[in-house]
C-alpha cells in the first residue's frame, strides 16, 4: 500500500469504523480483545506502525534524502491483561497516561497492545517500525525473551526479570515501607501485620523487606501470620472474602495492619468494620499507592503517595536514553513517595 496507512485504510480493510480502529490502536475500551487482536495485526501487515511519520500532517517520507531509513517513531505499551493490569485501573491507567502524555509531547506515534497473545508477539509487530517497548506491571518471561530476540530497545515499570536484565523502574519501595512502618512504631504500636501476598510482585516483596528491616531494628517481635502473606483474590470482593476469614479465626488483631496497597487496605478496613474493630480507635491500617479511593474511604486512608503519571513520563525518559545510548549501562531507577497522613492511623491504645 503506496503512503503512509491511516486509520480509515485499515477500517476499510476489515470492514469497520475509523472510530474502532482508533480506540483499539490507542488501548481504550470499547473493542473486544479479538476485534483488537485483528486491527493491530492488519496495522502492522499493512506498515501502519512502520511509517508513523514524526508530527500530524508531516509530508516525510520513509526515507531521508540520503536514502537512509527515517527515525522509527511508534513506541507500543505493553499491558498484558493480567492482574487487572488495564487502562481503566485506578492505578495502572494514570501511569498509562504518562506516557501517552510524554509520547505525544515528543511527537511519538504509541500504539498500546493489552491482549494475550495466540501467536509470538514478533508475528504481532512489525520491528523495523518500533521505537522501543515500554512494559507496564507484570511481564512473563517468555515475553520479555521474545522482546529482546526482536532487538527492539524495552524498559519495564514495576518489573524485573533476574534472566533478563534491562532498564527498570519501580517506587523506592523499601524506604517508602521504612517510613510508614517508623511512623507508627512512634506511635506507640508493637503489634503490627503486614497484609499482602509477598509472592504477587517484586514490589510488594520490597514492601515487606522495608516492613520487617524496621521491626528487626527496633527488637519489635516479627510475628506474622503466613496467611496473611500468601492471601489470593483478583478484586475486592474476593480479597474482602478471604480476610474475613483469615481474620476472623485470629484471637487476636493486631492494633496496626500494614498493607501492600491501598484496594487491599480498603479491604481490611471492611472487614474490621464488619468483626466490630473501629479504625483508628482499635486498629491503625496504611496503604500504598495512593489511588483515588484512598481519599474517599471511610475513613480515609493514610498511603504512600505515588505519583503515577511522572511515573509514566519518567519511563519514557529512560526509554530515550536506551534508544539514544544503546551501550549505555542498564538503569534501576527509584522514585521517591510521600507518606500522606489521613484518617486511618492514630496511637495505639495505651494498655493498662
Amino acid at each position: 500500500m503506496a503512503g503512509k496507512v491511516t486509520m480509515q485504510q485499515i477500517a476499510d480493510h476489515l470492514g469497520l469504523s475509523k472510530f474502532a480502529v482508533s480506540k483499539a490502536l490507542s488501548g481504550k475500551s470499547g473493542v473486544s480483545l479479538e476485534t483488537r487482536e485483528k486491527i493491530v495485526n492488519v496495522a502492522t501487515q499493512l506498515g501502519y506502525f512502520a511509517n508513523k511519520s514524526p508530527k500530524a500532517g508531516s509530508k516525510k517520507n520513509d526515507a531521508n534524502p540520503d536514502g537512509s531509513q527515517a527515525a522509527k517513531e511508534t513506541v507500543i505499551v505493553l499491558v498484558p491483561n493480567v492482574r487487572y493490569q488495564t487502562r481503566d485501573s485506578l492505578y495502572w491507567g494514570r501511569i498509562i497516561d504518562g506516557i501517552t502524555n510524554e509520547l505525544e509531547a515528543r511527537d511519538t506515534g504509541m500504539v498500546i497492545v493489552t491482549d494475550q497473545f495466540k501467536d509470538s508477539f514478533a508475528n504481532l509487530i512489525n520491528p523495523s517500525g518500533v521505537r522501543g517497548i515500554i512494559g507496564v506491571g507484570f511481564i512473563s518471561s517468555q515475553l520479555l525473551l521474545e522482546i529482546r530476540s526482536l532487538d527492539i530497545p524495552f524498559v519495564l515499570i514495576d518489573h524485573e526479570d533476574p534472566l533478563i536484565p534491562s532498564d527498570a523502574l519501580f517506587m523506592n519501595n523499601v524506604e517508602c515501607m521504612r517510613r510508614v512502618t517508623n511512623y507508627l512504631i512512634g506511635c506507640g504500636h508493637r503489634t503490627l501485620q503486614f497484609v499482602g501476598n509477598v509472592r504477587f510482585s517484586r514490589s510488594f516483596a520490597d514492601r515487606y523487606q522495608g516492613y520487617r528491616s524496621v521491626l528487626g531494628e527496633q527488637g519489635i517481635l516479627l510475628d506474622q501470620n503466613e496467611e496473611l502473606l500468601s492471601f489470593d483474590g483478583d478484586n475486592r470482593s474476593e480479597m474482602t472474602e478471604s480476610l474475613e476469614a483469615i481474620l476472623s479465626r485470629m484471637e487476636e488483631l493486631p492494633t496496626a495492619f500494614v498493607c501492600a496497597n491501598d484496594s487491599i487496605a480498603i479491604c481490611i478496613m471492611t472487614v474490621l468494620g464488619k468483626l466490630g474493630a473501629k479504625v483508628p480507635a482499635d486498629c491503625s491500617v496504611t496503604g500504598f499507592d495512593n489511588i483515588e479511593d484512598a481519599a474517599y474511604a471511610a475513613p480515609s486512608l493514610s498511603t504512600i503517595h505515588v505519583n503515577k503519571e511522572a511515573f509514566g513520563r519518567r519511563a519514557v525518559e529512560m526509554l530515550a536514553r536506551r534508544v539514544e545510548q544503546p551501550d549505555s549501562p542498564l538503569e534501576k531507577i527509584l522514585l521517591a513517595g510521600d507518606f500522606i497522613l489521613r484518617e486511618s492511623t492514630a496511637y495505639a491504645k495505651k494498655v493498662d
